[in-house]
């Protein structure tokens, strides 16, 4: 790039990035479709925290609410379709009742998504490097060249070989990995503060898939944004993520550090979810599978919408068919909130974990 347009090129940051401030705060959030079979309730009372320069994961089962929760937050939702209540804080800035012109001036400058599938999330009749420009142009008042530049130094920093080139070519010229790279690309040309990252290594291979995790970790660490990690593998949160939400039925069930969950679950689903994968130590680990299937979201259950598959309901009795837990800090265990009504939720799912490995 030559020094004249680097000079040209504002600064990509703005306002610096504290780490640790409180980014996104998302409080009593409900996403209701009402359908003619009846309101289809995807997410009920979601609340919880992202914060600059850390990685929160959102985890659960498909149809769990993960990715409704998070289109709401970009506005990406049919209004005509849908109901929003609760509150959706970016940056201080209410969002939920916002106009569209509120989410046109926050998409890519304040927060942008790369989504699981980049192939029809990139215009497939537009060079790669024009797409990326354009994004850049929208917020900034600067020439093409200076925006063209602005591309490819950013697939240059995603890690795309020959990015010159490269910024000529349509997406169809990319493989699936590069073109999640191009995505990410185009997701942080205007450096915003939060990234959510809906399942982006869904349909990569396992190595491309680490690649594109280590990738957003050290753009987190160089960009100083906040992450937002939807997705189902627990793997992939043990490695990447700094926080955890645990959503099952459209609500929130457990939130705390994430490996201290993962090493320690406090909530019967976290742990079942954990049970059904293969131990990396363990040869023969025989896997547990959680029983029956996810709720339709027309009819929930009453009470703890994870009841009739729960393996613990009997220790608890009718509450747990009647009663909607609260929140409450999870006994004997430091910043971790569940919704369970198990009195001693960890000595339960230990001495379980116990009886599974010796029995």
């Amino acid at each position: 790039m030559s020094a004249a347009i680097a000079d040209q090129l504002p600064d990509a940051a703005g306002e610096a990035h504290h780490a640790g401030d409180v980014v996104l705060d998302i409080k009593d959030l409900t996403v209701a479709f009402p359908t003619e079979e009846g309101v289809v309730r995807a997410v009920s009372n979601l609340s919880y925290q992202a914060r600059l320069g850390r990685t929160l994961a959102i985890v659960g089962e498909s149809g769990s609410g993960k990715s409704v929760s998070s289109m709401a937050v970009l506005g990406l939702h049919n209004m005509k379709r849908t109901r929003i209540t609760g509150s959706i804080k970016l940056d201080g800035e209410e969002l939920v009742g916002a106009p569209q012109s509120t989410f046109q001036r926050i998409r890519s400058q304040q927060v942008a998504m790369v989504f699981q599938d980049p192939q029809s999330s990139l215009h497939p009749f537009y060079k790669i490097g024009d797409q990326i420009a354009e994004a850049y142009r929208t917020h900034h008042k600067v020439a093409k060249s200076v925006a063209r530049a602005r591309a490819v130094e950013m697939l240059d920093r995603v890690g795309i070989p020959n990015p010159q080139r490269r910024a000529k070519q349509y997406p169809h010229e990319f493989s699936g990995g590069m073109r999640q790279r191009a995505m990410i690309a185009l997701g942080l040309v205007n450096n915003p503060k939060l990234l959510i990252a809906d399942e982006p290594t869904t349909a990569l291979d396992v190595t491309v898939q680490a690649q594109i995790l280590d990738l957003i970790n050290d753009l987190r660490k160089e960009f100083g944004s906040g992450v937002i990690l939807i997705t189902h593998d627990l793997a992939v949160v043990a490695e990447t993520a700094d926080d955890i939400v645990v959503m099952y039925a459209g609500r929130a069930v457990e939130k705390g550090a994430a490996k201290e969950v993962l090493a320690q679950p406090s909530h019967p689903y976290t742990y079942g979810l954990l049970q059904s994968l293969p131990s990396p130590t363990e040869e023969q680990s025989e896997l547990k599978a959680i029983q029956g299937a996810p709720p339709s979201l027309l009819a929930l259950p009453p009470g703890c919408s994870f009841h009739p598959r729960c393996t613990f309901k009997e220790l608890v009795g009718e509450r747990c068919w009647t009663e909607v837990p609260e929140w409450r800090d999870a006994p004997g265990l430091t910043n971790r909130v569940i919704r369970c009504h198990l009195e001693d939720p960890v000595g339960v799912l230990h001495a379980d974990e116990e009886a599974h490995h010796h029995g």
